[in-house]
């Protein structure tokens, strides 16, 4: 037996075809009492509309965007699992997640994303201290929660890691190995620069845990490629000869700081100490030795990222959420006891 159409949907409900279309997209306005016509008509055929429909009743479509920016990026393993996570957790709950990958520009933009109720509510991921996304969904009213937080997000819900407690968590454990002369590697300046909370909080906590345990800050820039951590790797080693460890919160540009390692005559851990900051197992797994890592706790961010949001859609009481979670040190390969780096050969790489 074949599925019912649209066409008997329209029929049964002694409507037009073009009516019954008006009422699934909302492209033009249906009053209410035709409006349940055309439900109870689906209903009584058994019709299943795809989930932009299912605001007949309810007038919600039941769909969630997530804004992820990760354009020109794009997105790693480590960020996949954020969004992975997010759409298990608005599944459970009855909800489907899109994911909206390019920047927000303009009033105008998020309108069009969230107008005729195509979204219900927008989960925000890679947060900028002064994010214009935010001051944008609260200009017209629509609910959201954040993955992330701006730099005063006082009556605002979020879960976030927390990037202090990480970085000072990385600078314990690599000082607890002997090292005094430890590096960090960010992400590009110009990500720095435009308030991306991540970079700019994890930069914070390395420098204060570093002068809280008696050492002298290093840190450097880096683009998100593993050629940009090939170079910058080559000039931190030119400029500080005696680094013997690096905590990296750029886990694309991490792989090329093994390569120029290797090539230059480097074994991991013996001569450096590697610790990535916020990758996952998935990628801290497929390096050669297993990065030492800390981990975020991704489905669990993405979970209560997803399930703010939908309290705010369907209680009538909005509870403010803010959780700060730190990521788990796991131990592999790459980090180990300081080496004297006087006994050290020199990096041929870097004096090419």
């Amino acid at each position: 037996m074949s599925a019912p159409t649209m066409q008997e949907v329209a029929k049964r409900a002694n409507v037009a075809l073009s009516t019954v279309s008006y009422a699934l997209n909302g492209t033009r306005p249906v009053s209410e009492e035709t409006r349940l016509r055309i439900s109870r008509a689906m209903s009584d055929l058994g019709y299943q509309p795809h989930a932009l429909a299912r605001g007949l009743a309810s007038k919600r479509s039941h769909i969630i965007a997530l804004l992820f920016p990760a354009l020109p990026r794009g997105l790693g393993a480590t960020e996949l699992e954020f969004v992975t996570g997010a759409a298990e957790a608005a599944q459970r709950c009855g909800y489907h997640l899109v994911l909206w990958p390019t920047e927000i520009h303009g009033v105008s933009e998020l309108q069009q994303l969230v107008r005729q109720s195509l979204v219900d509510g927008v989960l925000v991921m890679e947060v900028r201290l002064s994010d214009d996304r935010i001051e944008l969904l609260r200009q017209i009213g629509v609910p959201f929660s954040m993955i992330g937080r701006p730099s005063d997000p006082a009556d605002m819900s979020f879960a976030d890691i927390d990037f202090e407690q990480t970085t000072r968590d990385a600078v314990a454990y690599l000082v607890q190995l002997g090292h005094r002369q430890i590096a960090f590697l960010n992400h590009s300046e110009e990500l720095f620069n435009a308030g991306y909370g991540a970079s700019v909080r994890a930069a914070a906590g390395f420098e204060q845990a570093a002068r809280d345990a008696g050492l002298t800050p290093i840190t450097r820039f880096c683009g998100d490629t593993a050629l940009a951590g090939q170079e910058v790797f080559e000039e931190l080693i030119r400029a500080h000869p005696d680094v013997t460890a690096l905590a990296s919160m750029n886990e694309r540009a991490t792989v090329g700081v093994m390569q120029a390692a290797a090539t230059g005559g480097w074994k991991i851990p013996d001569d450096l100490s590697v610790v990535s900051l916020v990758s996952s197992a998935r990628v801290a797994e497929m390096t050669l030795p297993p990065l030492t890592a800390l981990t975020p706790q991704s489905a669990e961010l993405g979970r209560l990222g997803v399930e703010t949001l939908i309290g705010q859609l369907e209680e009538d009481h909005i509870e403010l959420v803010q959780r700060l979670l730190p990521c788990r040190l796991v131990i592999r390969g790459s980090a180990g006891p300081s080496p004297d780096p006087a006994r050290r050969s020199p990096l041929t790489a870097a004096s090419d």
